[in-house]
């Protein structure tokens, strides 16, 4: 986890502390097909529009040069700000910078970039904490012992590292538990569906499988159902609404929530203090606690929002 280089004192980049004269602010995800970008975007287009805002709502779809072509449409447009989802740690480090240097701030969410100072905010879900809760539920399932195999995502994704240290760093500690297959799927359902067929073959016995988010839950759910294996344990990472169906149908024991509505809701109202005052008032990175959901609180949770 790279949390410490990240600037423990109040956000500030360059940009006048007036109400940018151009209302438009730019909300840039990965793909809307997956239900949490899906989510991000709708999430911050609705609170922009109720601030006063216009939204240009595009998706980078995990392409770095796709998404530095549209940070340069944000720059033409004179966006007084940009939201971004990135596509990539490292890759969008110069793509925020140049941002910062045309004079609009970008509030991040979701995931980190790999240099503090550039961008007004990072917002991120605790992707280590979400994924301890995880790792003690699916060893619990597992009754502490059996094989697994774990899907992890994309490796230029920082959460994908964070995610499977924070399952290891719990399921490590039980003797019992031996992982017998590792494969990344890139967080994609089709994906992970053709991995979990391939590690069905090799390792045929295994007892459970955890995934660093729900669609390979997903994808690896439905390939197990296909085989016949029924009884092995899935936990996921995310909250969407379709593992919220599986684990109220019994096909997935849990996954960890990561509040992507709240969070986009919140980068923007960030951005327009930010644009009001030249300050939001908080710390650059903000990490936001993750929930476990299980049968048990299973039919509160909507759009990756639990109700009370």
């Amino acid at each position: 986890m790279k949390f410490a280089a990240f600037a423990l004192g109040i956000a500030c980049v360059g940009a006048s502390p007036a109400l940018a004269a151009n209302k438009l602010i730019v909300v840039i995800t990965p793909s809307h097909d997956n239900p949490f970008f899906a989510t991000e975007a709708d999430a911050a287009t609705a609170k922009a529009k109720a601030l006063g805002y216009d939204v240009l709502s595009l998706a980078h779809d995990d392409d770095a040069d796709k998404q530095n072509q549209e940070i340069d449409t944000a720059i033409a447009r004179k966006a007084a700000a940009i939201i971004l989802d990135n596509a990539g740690a490292d890759v969008s480090v110069a793509a925020v910078a140049k941002a910062k240097a045309a004079g609009i701030p970008s509030f991040l969410i979701d995931r980190e970039i790999n240099k503090s100072g550039v961008a007004v905010t990072q917002i991120v879900s605790n992707n280590y904490q979400g994924a301890t809760l995880g790792g003690q539920k699916f060893a619990e399932a597992m009754g502490e012992s059996g094989e697994y195999a774990e899907l992890t995502g994309k490796p230029s994704d920082t959460n994908a590292g964070v995610r499977s240290k924070g399952y290891h760093d719990v399921l490590d500690q039980f003797s019992g538990l031996k992982m017998v297959a590792q494969q990344s799927a890139d967080w994609s359902q089709t994906e992970a569906y053709s991995k979990m067929e391939s590690i069905l073959q090799a390792q045929p016995n295994i007892k459970g499988v955890i995934a660093g988010n729900d669609t390979m839950a997903m994808g690896a759910s439905a390939a197990l159902q296909a085989a016949g294996k029924k009884s092995v344990i899935v936990v996921g990472f995310d909250g969407s609404n379709d593992v919220r169906d599986a684990i109220e149908q019994g096909k997935i024991v849990a996954t960890s929530l990561q509040p992507a509505f709240e969070i986009a809701q919140m980068a923007v109202a960030e951005a327009d203090q930010f644009l009001k005052t030249g300050s939001t008032g908080k710390p650059e990175k903000q990490l936001i606690n993750c929930v476990l959901i299980t049968k048990a609180n299973a039919d509160k949770l909507n759009n990756f929002t639990l109700s009370p």
